[in-house]
């Protein structure tokens, strides 16, 4: 069941006339409308009352549109499955931007004159889907979609984008670039560990070319690895937002790369920071998210980064004390999802981003507590509303969110983030 509130002030010769406008809408798991209802409560004319129905009337009917299944070609896949359409629609997303340089907001300090230029000559290989970031995820996107489809119709073009960018010549280029003076900062955490999600990703994929284009990365991840390697130790603080700087969720895709690697050293660097930032945490304040430009959930962020750290017992544990709200009932209630405002706008539709990512770490919350541990119903609902939610945004009509959402939705969807 999903309900939904709208609440109208209006001014009418100086008095205030207000109406509320109740609507609810009853859904099968499908998405499909079984009925809708609504109420209203009003204290003037019969004549106003007649008024405020005419106006309501098209909002619900609106509302029911929205909620129904989209029967176009470029319909949202289903919460429920993930298959060679959905991947061809996501790979499509990532194809479109890959070598789109413009436009581009670059994260580029400058030394010099000289340090004026393009971003395909800045970041030759990662120099398009409107930041660096959003680039390096969209290519691990591809590799993504071709380990898991790699016989789609998109299969040609996703190699050919691969090849095309991952050239030693532009990596090497990259890794001068990321080891540059001033730069210390540069993508950091969250580029960075995107980067090394890519190089998993590769290192996991059995095939010629996916070997190929590990090697040519090899000199960027050694720099990554390097920054990441000299920074952690000297954070004294976790960086507790809903934006790239978080230290979560940009821990528990560093360990995920350093345990794919055999990398005991960055693993255990990861694992122990990850204890010494948030181990005596409690009372997750959940109440306060979202902040209006969230991609990331704070505290779901470093509860999916725990649960990577913490054995079965000592986590269901630990989850007690941080995050005591939970309910031991099967509702979505206790963590509504979030709705973008302005899908056009680049920041306010980060809160669609703000679903995928909710959804996959709930996902991951669950899969390291018990089969029978009570909180199971309330966080199952939880995803599958955030899910649906994350999943009916990436439709690609704007680049603000086309650029980036797709790869969200990949890593929910094929469970990157829970390997077995």
């Amino acid at each position: 069941m999903r309900a939904s509130l709208a609440v109208a002030l209006r001014e009418y010769n100086g008095r205030a006339i207000r109406w509320k406008i109740h609507s609810t809408i009853f859904t099968k798991p499908s998405g499909s409308v079984i009925v809708a209802a609504v109420a209203f409560k009003f204290h003037l004319s019969l004549l106003q009352n007649f008024i405020c129905m005419v106006v309501a009337t098209p909002l619900l009917c609106v509302q029911a549109e929205n909620a129904a299944p989209q029967k176009s070609p470029e319909a949202s896949p289903s919460a429920e499955a993930f298959d060679a359409h959905a991947a061809d629609r996501f790979a499509k997303l990532a194809l479109t931007c890959v070598h789109k340089e413009y436009p581009n907001k670059i994260s580029h300090v400058l030394n010099s004159d000289a340090d004026v230029a393009p971003p395909c000559k800045l970041t030759p290989a990662f120099c398009g889907c409107y930041d660096w970031h959003s680039s390096v995820h969209g290519h691990w996107l591809l590799v993504r979609l071709l380990r898991t489809f790699p016989d789609a119709p998109f299969a040609k073009a996703a190699r050919d984008a691969l090849k095309e960018s991952l050239t030693a010549e532009n990596l090497k280029a990259e890794a001068a670039y990321l080891r540059g003076d001033g730069r210390a900062s540069f993508e950091r955490p969250y580029g960075l560990a995107w980067l090394l999600q890519l190089c998993a990703e590769l290192r996991e994929w059995e095939n010629p070319q996916a070997q190929e284009m590990l090697a040519n990365l090899k000199p960027l991840e050694d720099a990554a690895v390097e920054r990441l390697s000299t920074w952690l130790p000297k954070l004294s603080h976790p960086i507790r937002i809903g934006e790239h700087n978080q230290t979560g969720f940009a821990l528990g895709v560093i360990l995920d790369c350093a345990r794919v690697k055999n990398d005991e050293r960055l693993a255990k660097l990861a694992a122990d920071s990850a204890r010494k930032f948030y181990l005596s945490d409690k009372n997750c304040p959940l109440a306060y998210e979202p902040s209006g430009e969230d991609f990331l959930s704070p505290c779901l962020g470093e509860a999916d980064v725990m649960r990577r750290v913490l054995t079965q017992t000592e986590f269901a544990k630990w989850l007690t004390q941080f995050l005591p709200q939970i309910p031991r009932t099967a509702t979505a209630d206790w963590l509504p999802v979030a709705i973008s405002p302005d899908p056009s706008d680049p920041k306010l539709a980060h809160l669609d981003g703000l679903n995928l990512s909710r959804a996959w770490m709930l996902e991951g919350i669950l899969s390291s507590l018990p089969a029978d541990d009570p909180r199971r119903p309330a966080l199952t609902s939880a995803a599958e509303a955030h899910r649906r939610a994350g999943l009916a945004a990436v439709t690609g009509e704007h680049y603000e969110g086309g650029h980036w959402l797709g790869s969200f939705a990949v890593y929910l969807t094929t469970q990157r983030g829970i390997e077995k």
